[in-house]
């Protein structure tokens, strides 16, 4: 089961209350104002600051 983007419009980071992004290939959610990508695992985000990396480590631009 692949992530529903429909969530996108409900939920929000965790440390601003900001939007988040999905990005497809490396499977997790971004918060560019933060810039921490939050996992998914088995199509559930997983919203956790803990859990969270920078953006740059999840970045392959």
């Amino acid at each position: 089961m692949a992530f529903d983007i429909n969530l996108l419009g409900i939920i929000a980071c965790p440390v601003c209350k900001g939007k988040l992004s999905y990005n497809k290939q490396n499977n997790t959610l971004a918060c560019h104002a933060d810039k921490l990508a939050f996992p998914i695992n088995d199509s559930i985000p997983v919203l956790l600051e803990e859990q969270a990396t920078p953006l740059e480590a999840n970045s392959q631009e």
